[in-house]
């Protein structure tokens, strides 16, 4: 067979994956072992790599994007309130936390006397995990360590806004046609941020004149700037808005917001809320390099970063901070605010408009940030190159390394730091300096989590194909532990998709044969004594 022939035919390990996926298969599964704790039997199982990337795992990319869209659509539909009332605490619950009260009595005891506390330390650690375990949540102390209150005195270049009394709902105004009929509709909004130059086709006119710094601290801090907005949305409407809402890069690599609003407020508040939100950045000052080069702090273990020059302990980042506070005449180290460009759109739950929305919030999900670069386009690319510049030397948290280029210690700082060696999420290329999520869902959008979403759509297939549901039911049943990649009893990944691609055809026939009788059709069972074979 000649070579070039032989060249073009497709590889039997590329096909076996391209199936894989054509069936939703996971091609990147994670082999567990599964134990079961009623009858002790043990297996090795596929778990999905839960991948949000097409570029990972396309299967459960597309899953968790269909997973997102009936989050957002339960949230959104939603008629009645979430209940979100604690239950009553039962007797054994009680008895833990009255317990937890006499072992801190105690511990407060023997240390006013002088004595040992590290037994009751332990003793009072593990009375906290067990009363977690009984079914509370978080610390009987509540917030323990201090926070640091700054003024929230309205900056002066700010409009005030107005403030109404606080209902108690999240599902906003009705509204009753003349013919009975009730209506309650939403809001579909989109924030973006300032300009930073003239753009053309994703690309500056002038790169020299863009203001890269600007848009650098912008992509840092716009989940901040999101919060604020979502704040005094609230403060205005006079009710806990809920809302479903993800971030997208623009042609220009700028974040911007699209957001689900349940309920609806007038369009000229709206902007005005928009138009007097900011954040401000109160860290210390970046305006002077002190290290730079192969001139950098020195590690000492005792002390922490060192002068190389003078052996002075760099201030810490607490310390820092303290001298801020310190200064009456501080100015924040940056000022986010959103710029005038406002789409706003009124939606009815369940019109085709509310539909297209869901599917605009979810269009980009299952791609990374960096993927809206267009590979054609060689300028876009070198504008990309020049924001990452601008992001390299930007302290992205309290515990980014810069930090010691500006003569600070970082947070928690350790041995090996280095500026411009942050390896957090925001200084990474294919994130464009966004560290934030990019789905942000409120707390009682639809009363419930992702993971709870997934298991509905787990329990109705169970149910529709007949099977065992204790593991829906008994999460408690099965304990799992990590499969090494030698062990014996873990089959070749192509052998394993390919017994998946085969569950999944008898899946999906079993499926279409419940299918077929709810419509009455004939059914056509497989000629294959496996079950693999096409339904009617």
């Amino acid at each position: 067979m000649p070579r070039a022939v032989r060249q073009a035919m497709p590889l039997a390990r590329d096909v076996v994956e391209h199936i894989a996926v054509q069936h939703g298969v996971c091609i990147r599964p994670v082999a567990l072992r599964r134990i079961d704790t009623r009858t002790g039997k043990s297996e090795i199982v596929d778990v999905p790599c839960g991948a949000t990337q097409e570029a990972v795992c396309p299967p459960c990319a597309k899953r968790n994007r269909q997973l997102r869209m009936t989050q957002c659509s339960e949230g959104w539909y939603l008629e009645t309130e979430p209940a979100m009332t604690p239950d009553e605490p039962n007797e054994h619950q009680r008895h833990l936390v009255e317990l937890r009260a006499d072992m801190q009595t105690w511990r407060d005891a023997a240390e006013a006397a002088g004595g040992p506390t590290e037994d009751l330390d332990g003793a009072i650690a593990d009375l906290d995990h067990e009363i977690n375990a009984a079914g509370m949540r978080g610390n009987v102390l509540g917030r323990s360590a201090s926070k640091r209150n700054r003024s929230t005195r309205r900056r002066q270049d700010a409009p005030d806004l107005p403030k109404r009394k606080m209902a108690a709902t999240t599902l906003g105004r009705t509204f009753t046609a003349p013919d009975g009929k009730v209506y309650r509709p939403s809001m579909f909004i989109t924030l973006t941020l300032p300009s930073y130059g003239r753009v053309t086709n994703g690309v500056p006119v002038d790169p020299d004149g863009y203001d890269y710094a600007r848009a650098a601290r912008d992509a840092l801090h716009f989940s901040k700037l999101v919060d604020r907005f979502v704040q005094n949305l609230r403060r205005v409407a006079g009710y806990d808005v809920q809302y479903f809402a993800t971030v997208e890069p623009q042609r220009r690599l700028a974040p911007h917001l699209h957001m689900a609003i349940r309920g609806t407020l007038p369009r000229a508040e709206i902007k005005q809320i928009a138009a007097a939100t900011y954040h401000q950045v109160w860290w210390p000052a970046i305006a002077r390099v002190v290290f730079d080069g192969d001139h950098l702090p020195i590690w000492d273990e005792q002390a922490g970063y060192l002068d190389p020059d003078t052996g002075e302990v760099l201030p810490t980042w607490d310390q820092a901070l303290d001298q801020l506070d310190a200064d009456d005449q501080a100015e924040p180290l940056h000022v986010i605010r959103f710029g005038t460009q406002i789409d706003i759109q009124g939606v009815l739950a369940g019109s085709k408009d509310a539909d297209q929305c869901i599917r605009y919030l979810s269009k980009y999900l299952t791609k990374s940030i960096g993927d809206t670069l267009d590979p054609a386009n060689p300028a876009q690319a070198e504008h990309a190159a020049r924001l990452a510049e601008a992001l390299r030397y930007e302290p992205c948290s309290p515990a980014c390394p810069n930090w010691l280029r500006y003569g600070i210690q970082p947070k928690n700082a350790h041995a090996g730091m280095r500026p411009g060696g942050c390896k957090g999420k925001a200084h990474k290329p294919e994130h464009l300096g966004y560290p934030g999520r990019r789905v942000l869902v409120s707390r009682k959008w639809s009363n419930k989590t992702l993971t709870e979403h997934k298991q509905d759509r787990r329990t109705w297939v169970l149910e529709a194909l007949g099977l065992d549901q204790d593991q829906a039911t008994d999460p408690h049943r099965y304990t799992w532990q990590p499969v090494s990649s030698a062990d014996p009893g873990l089959a070749p990944l192509a052998l394993r998709l390919l017994r998946s691609v085969a569950e999944r055809q008898r899946w999906r026939n079993a499926m279409e044969r419940l299918k077929a009788q709810a419509e009455g059709r004939p059914v056509q069972d497989p000629s294959d004594p496996g079950g693999i074979g096409k339904a009617a």
